[in-house]
C-alpha cells in the first residue's frame, strides 16, 4: 500500500486522476455508498464532493497567508498485491478497510486494476473530512493502513502481512507516479537526465555527495543488527534450523543501495552506452 504523491493539490489533476484510474470511463468506480459510478465521473465526483468549494476556501487562505504550495485536495492511494492473489479479494479487503477507515468521515471512491500481473486497487479519498478537519498522512498513519489492509485480507484467506520494506532486505524506494510510468514507457525525461549525469560523473572520476545515504546506511546496519539478535535467541531457545535460516538471510542482505548507485551499476556493466571519453574534435590549420 503506497500513497501517490503528485498532482493531489487543483481540480483539473484530480478530475485527470480520476479519469486515468477509470480508464477514461472504461471501468467502474465504487463510492463510498456503495454507489457504482459509470462512465467518465469525475465532473460528477468533484460537484458531488463539493471540492470546488474547497478549492475556493483554499485559494483565499493561500492568499492571505503566502505563497506555500497548495495543500491537497485528495489524497491518491494504491493497494497491491503479488501475482496470483485473487483480485476480487484485493477489492474486497481494500472495501472492508475504507469502511472502516474513512466511512461517514472522508468521501472516497475505489477502482480495482487487473491490467497488470499485481491485481491493484485505486482509492481516492478526499483530504479534508465532512466536519472540515484535514487528514494528514503521516509514517504512523501510514503503518497503521498497511496493518489494517493485511487483516483484511486474513480475514479472506489471503496471506498478508503489513512488514517494512527495509526489514524484508529492500531498499528501492517507490519513484513519484508522473515518472513511473514515464520510466514504464521509456520516457522518461527525469530518467533520462539522470542516467546521463550519472553517467558524467562516472567518465569524469568526481561523484557527487548522495543526500540521505548516510541515513539509509544507519538503517540497514539496524536492520542486519536486529536479524542477527533474532538468529542468537532462537538458537539459544534451541531452534536451531529456524536460527540457521534467519542467520542465513541476514548473510544474504545485500547492502543499501540508492537508484543512483543501480544505474551507475548498469552503465558501468552494460555494453551499452559504453563510458568513454567523448571523441576529440580536431582543428584544421590555421
Amino acid at each position: 500500500m503506497k500513497v501517490l504523491p503528485r498532482s493531489s493539490n487543483d481540480l483539473k489533476a484530480v478530475g485527470k486522476h480520476i479519469d486515468y484510474i477509470g480508464r477514461r470511463g472504461k471501468l467502474e468506480l465504487e463510492g463510498d455508498d456503495g454507489e457504482r459510478l459509470q462512465g467518465r465521473v469525475a465532473d460528477a465526483l468533484l460537484e458531488d464532493w463539493d471540492l470546488d468549494v474547497d478549492d475556493v476556501r483554499r485559494q483565499g487562505s493561500l492568499a492571505a497567508a503566502s505563497k506555500r504550495t497548495p495543500p491537497k485536495l485528495v489524497h491518491k492511494l494504491m493497494f497491491s498485491m503479488p501475482p496470483g492473489t485473487p483480485p476480487q479479494k484485493v477489492l474486497s479487503a481494500v472495501r472492508n478497510f475504507a469502511r472502516e477507515e474513512f466511512y461517514g468521515q472522508h468521501r472516497y471512491a475505489l477502482v480495482l486494476h487487473t491490467d497488470e500481473p499485481h491485481p491493484h486497487v485505486h482509492l481516492v479519498l478526499k483530504a479534508v473530512s465532512e466536519l472540515g478537519v484535514r487528514l494528514n498522512i503521516k509514517k504512523a498513519t501510514l503503518r497503521h493502513w498497511r496493518s489494517q489492509f493485511a487483516s483484511h485480507l486474513r480475514e479472506l484467506g489471503v496471506a498478508a502481512n503489513a512488514t517494512e520494506r527495509a526489514v524484508r532486505g529492500e531498499s528501492r524506494s517507490a519513484k513519484k507516479d508522473g515518472i513511473y510510468r514515464a520510466s514504464l514507457r521509456g520516457d522518461s525525461s527525469f530518467i533520462r537526465a539522470r542516467v546521463e549525469s550519472i553517467a558524467v560523473e562516472l567518465v569524469s572520476g568526481v561523484v557527487k555527495p548522495q543526500s540521505g545515504k548516510q541515513s539509509l546506511l544507519k538503517t540497514w546496519s539496524n536492520v542486519a543488527d536486529g536479524w542477527r539478535g533474532v538468529a542468537h535467541i532462537l538458537e539459544r531457545s534451541g531452534e536451531v534450523g529456524l536460527a540457521a535460516d534467519v542467520a542465513k538471510f541476514s548473510r544474504a542482505l545485500r547492502g543499501p543501495a540508492t537508484d543512483r548507485d543501480r544505474i551507475a551499476e548498469e552503465l558501468t556493466t552494460s555494453s551499452r552506452p559504453q563510458l568513454r571519453q567523448p571523441p576529440t574534435k580536431s582543428r584544421g590549420p590555421r
